[in-house]
């Protein structure tokens, strides 16, 4: 087995072991974390796909900030009296069965079906694509650029503002369920 055959079945597994994971996680934080490293594994195999640009835009745009932003949601808005995932019982497990079962038996038809053509061999993206990229990114598509750093930021404002606390004489005092508590006692 040559060498890009072993990383490409680690990067591989590092991408779908914690997806597996995430199924079984109670911790809502873990299941974010879990995320992280199957993202951080699709990275790799794009990056070793030779598609730098969206192996990097993988880690930043993904990791380094819709992770991290859906990391403060779940930290600012969870509260205790909610629960993270109802019981599973056999009404929840045969539907969920049927489709994985429905949708695994589409995926193998259309894989029978479709005219598999061999692999080109592998040539190096011309140097300068991630900088062609990035000068368009930043100066055809400034706007919607922008919108979209506006969006980001008017959710991470938007989460901060429903996870403040209204005191009991209608005050906000900014703290959540736990800092109450541990003032308490």
């Amino acid at each position: 087995m040559a060498f890009g055959d072993v990383v490409f079945w680690l990067f591989a597994a590092i991408a779908v072991l914690p997806a597996f994971l995430i199924l079984i996680s109670r911790s809502i934080v873990r299941m974010a974390f879990l995320l992280l490293f199957s993202l951080a594994g699709f990275a790799g195999l794009y990056l070793q796909l030779g598609a730098g640009f969206v192996g990097f835009t993988q880690v930043m745009v993904y990791i380094g900030g819709i992770l991290i932003l859906f990391l403060f949601g779940v930290m600012l808005t969870q509260r205790s009296d909610i629960p993270v995932r109802p019981k599973a019982g056999p009404a929840l497990v045969i539907p969920g069965l049927l489709a994985g079962a429905s949708a695994l038996a589409a995926l193998v038809f259309i894989a029978a079906q479709c005219p598999w053509k061999p692999a080109a061999p592998l040539t190096a993206p011309p140097a300068d694509a991630s900088r062609q990229i990035g000068l368009e990114l930043l100066s055809t598509y400034v706007l919607p650029f922008e919108a979209v750093s506006i969006l980001l930021l008017v959710a991470m404002v938007g989460a901060t503002y429903i996870a403040r606390v209204q005191a009991p004489g209608g005050t906000e005092d900014g703290m959540g369920d736990a800092g109450k508590e541990s003032v308490a006692g």
